[in-house]
């Protein structure tokens, strides 16, 4: 955002604040309402409709229901009910028993806020959001603040995981206001869905949390400046709606970026990469899991051995960090100190997904096999804990959890108390595994103990001359032990809804992993997964977002077209089955139609048949996520390799130049765009592998080769003469006229098109592959 743009709206938001800051002396009346049935305090009567779907509802979930709420009938039923108990999502469903009555997203919401002419209070959130939870009991489960907002305005909650177009908006107008983003987002708008007001988190009442002002203050006077100034809420909507409309469709170029962007990026990284701790910036510190990819061919690409200490000293901090569960695998969310100690415990399926592929690459580059355990465990959590029996991956895993007392607490199941371990391990065994994980006797968080690895284990047996297999025996055995011991505690809340982009992201990071580290277990779970989205969200030529209780929900976004066509494309790569390319091929062609920019290039985020919203948005920022415009541009280039078609690669230029303005001015804003550049101008290697009829088992010393070397800019296709060979090369066309000779299997390595000669020899092979530059 320029100086001019900034400088405007930081009078914008000077203005809110000064409109907020109005004394007004008012007193509301209040709308008194006889309740009926559940309905919400000071809420409208539920109309028969309602109460009737409400009460069909509540025999499906049947008896094992649990409503979550503080406010409980002597049956333990719920006291209030409203319209978020007839959604599927797990977030929207743990406000359904909120004495705010909450609508969701959509046209009776709206509707009503212009008939009773209220503005309305939306607030944006996801189930596993800690300070989400905290809003959540200190103000919506509030019976004054409840009752208050039931009578003056018009409340939506959104799960911004199953709508990101909605959040991208209105965290767009949070911006535009100069506040950092974050959730919960609670902004205020007019019935015409137009922002005038917005925040994250705010305390209950004035004071609380060393608050100037709480939410229900805030509140009460948002609503007199709506009643009595209503100019002054047009002026800072319309403001507000042109900031938004400019930041969410970024300008286009018209030009390739130049190959020196990536040369421009790597130097960021390294001006501002923690020589100490990893990772880049000050606490917070989040994982920032797609600059790795582009750092680590960065690296062979030039040879620059800083670029590869970037990587090494922070996937070692992290994975020796209490960010990553030192017992049950997986990463957590973020750290909130520059040591990757404290981490904010909620699990997401993405961190790990993209975490995952980023110490698989690391491994296969640098043979750090502390890396392989890392991915290894990784994976092996998210089977163990985060998949459904239909081989849906779930979507996290919440940060609080019930202590022995049955209070909430964040992080309790993850943390120990120095004294349980002791009587858990045994006093040997506890000598050694507690010094290895910094466990004391005080604790490292509120009196427990988050295990972290403050030395490597070589350093750890050097330092006290143990015996290196001996230690791994006993940590191995303790990590079990505990593990076992932890899973009779009440776990986190599982968020058991399925995103269909964010299984792409793991059905990639198993594809992957199989292939590479040759386990079949590992593609056997990539191929479940794709056939599960495929055969339930995939219906009538269009993606769904997301399922819960068997019902596919939400028209696809861009990512989640893109992540799962990345996800099929890898599957083929660890299968060689041609359904998967065919499957990808077809997504795209949706894309094409429905989501991409004809005109200028690049894809929006939703498609052209959507919802109309205040602005259809092109992503165009990498964060936790990559942007499906990164991904997609990465995509047609792969199907370009693969099937020879001009005009995939042509649709992936035109991406580029549409964000080369960002590219060019702010490169590291997308670093996995950065990853597709690298493969564009890196010449990308074709390698087709054929061999004797029904004999694929032939190609094995061959993807050993691959193995064995990092060599990301490149397609990978085996197919056996004869039938596999004549369905392949219908869709993979540089493989026509191409045999096994002498009934021998035999590589081809090709670039653009052009293959050098046909070779029956490994070791010819391994030449043909290294990567240019390789050290």
């Amino acid at each position: 955002m320029n100086t001019f743009k900034m400088k405007r709206h930081n009078r914008l938001y000077l203005l809110v604040l000064l409109l907020v800051s109005i004394s007004l002396q008012c007193v509301y009346g209040s709308v008194k309402t006889q309740r009926v049935d559940n309905t919400p305090p000071g809420a409208e009567e539920f109309n028969g409709q309602i109460l009737a779907q409400i009460k069909k509802m509540r025999l499906q979930r049947g008896d094992q229901y649990k409503p979550r709420t503080k406010h409980l009938s002597t049956d333990g039923s719920a006291k209030y009910t409203n319209r978020l108990f007839l959604q599927s999502s797990p977030y929207l469903l743990q406000h359904a028993h909120n004495p705010v009555n909450w609508y969701p997203w959509g046209d009776e919401a709206f509707s009503t806020a212009a008939r009773l002419n209220r503005p309305i209070f939306l607030s944006v959130g996801y189930s596993t959001c800690h300070w989400c939870h905290v809003m959540e009991e200190e103000s919506f489960e509030d019976l004054e603040i409840a009752t208050f907002i039931n009578e003056n305005y018009i409340a939506i909650k959104v799960d911004r995981e199953e709508r990101p177009d909605i959040d991208a908006i209105y965290m767009a107008a949070l911006h535009a206001l100069g506040l950092n983003g974050g959730w919960p987002m609670n902004v205020w708008l007019t019935p015409q869905k137009e922002p005038f007001y917005g925040g994250t988190y705010f305390p209950a009442r004035d004071g609380d949390r060393g608050a100037n002002m709480g939410l229900l203050t805030l509140l009460t006077k948002l609503k007199l400046i709506y009643e009595v100034q209503p100019q002054e809420i047009v002026s800072a909507s319309q403001s507000l709606v042109g900031a938004i409309k400019a930041s969410l469709i970024p300008v286009a170029g018209s030009k390739i970026p130049d190959p020196q962007i990536l040369n421009l990026a790597a130097a960021y990284y390294k001006q501002n990469f923690d020589i100490f701790n990893g990772g880049v910036g000050e606490a917070p510190k989040f994982p920032n899991t797609t600059p790795f990819q582009f750092l680590l061919r960065q690296y062979q690409r030039s040879g620059d051995k800083e670029l590869l200490k970037i990587v090494n000293t922070t996937l070692n901090k992290m994975a020796g960090g209490g960010i990553y569960d030192q017992i049950g695998g997986g990463f957590h969310r973020y750290a909130i100190d520059n040591e990757w100690l404290v981490p904010h415990f909620e699990k997401m399926l993405y961190d790990n997904a993209l975490l995952s592929v980023d110490y698989l690459e690391a491994y296969q580059l640098t043979k750090n096999e502390n890396f392989k355990r890392i991915t290894n465990e990784i994976l092996q959590y998210i089977m163990r804990e985060m998949t459904s029996q239909q081989a849906g991956f779930y979507s996290a895993t919440d940060a609080d959890s019930h202590n022995p007392d049955g209070e909430t607490e964040e992080g309790y199941f993850f943390t120990w108390d120095a004294k349980d371990l002791l009587n858990l391990l045994g006093e040997e065994n506890y000598s050694i595994f507690s010094e290895y994980y910094g466990v004391s006797q005080h604790g490292n968080f509120e009196s427990r103990n988050i295990l972290n690895t403050p030395k490597s284990l070589d350093e750890f047996c050097k330092t006290r001359q143990l015996d290196k297999n001996t230690v791994q025996s006993i940590i191995s055995k303790s990590r079990s032990l505990l593990y076992k011991q932890r899973k009779k505690r009440p776990a986190p809340l599982r968020d058991e809804k399925i995103i269909t982009a964010w299984n792409g992201l793991m059905i990639s990071a198993f594809a992957k992993a199989g292939l590479i580290l040759d386990n079949k277990e590992y593609i056997n779970q990539a191929v479940s997964s794709a056939h599960f989205i495929l055969n339930n969200l995939y219906k009538n030529g269009r993606l769904y977002r997301s399922f819960k209780d068997n019902v596919a929900s939400h028209n696809a976004y861009l990512d989640d077209y893109t992540f799962l066509i990345a996800g099929l494309l890898d599957v083929y790569e660890a299968t060689y089955d041609i359904q998967w390319i065919k499957k990808a091929i077809e997504l795209d062609a949706v894309l094409e139609q429905q989501f991409e920019d004809k005109k200028s290039g690049g894809f929006y985020l939703t498609a052209n048949d959507h919802e109309k919203l205040l602005s259809r948005e092109k992503p165009s920022f990498d964060s936790a996520e990559p942007t499906g415009n990164s991904v997609q541009v990465l995509n047609l280039l792969r199907l370009s390799e693969f099937t020879s078609k001009q005009a995939y690669r042509t649709r992936a230029e035109n991406t580029f130049k549409a964000f080369s303005p960002i590219l060019n001015e702010t490169p590291m804003a997308l670093s996995k765009m950065l990853v597709a550049l690298d493969f564009y101008f890196g010449s990308a290697r074709e390698i087709i592998i054929i061999t004797a009829e029904n004999n694929k088992a032939s190609a094995t010393p061959f993807i050993n080769a691959l193995r064995d070397q990092f060599s990301p800019n490149r397609i990978i296709s085996i197919m056996a003469e004869g039938k596999d060979l004549a369905t392949q090369s219908n869709t993979i066309k540089i493989a026509e006229g191409k045999r096994a000779f002498k009934g021998k299997t035999t590589a081809y390595v090709c670039e653009q098109g052009a293959c050098k000669l046909p070779t029956t020899d490994i070791e010819v092979f391994r030449r043909q592959i290294k990567t240019r530059n390789e050290l």
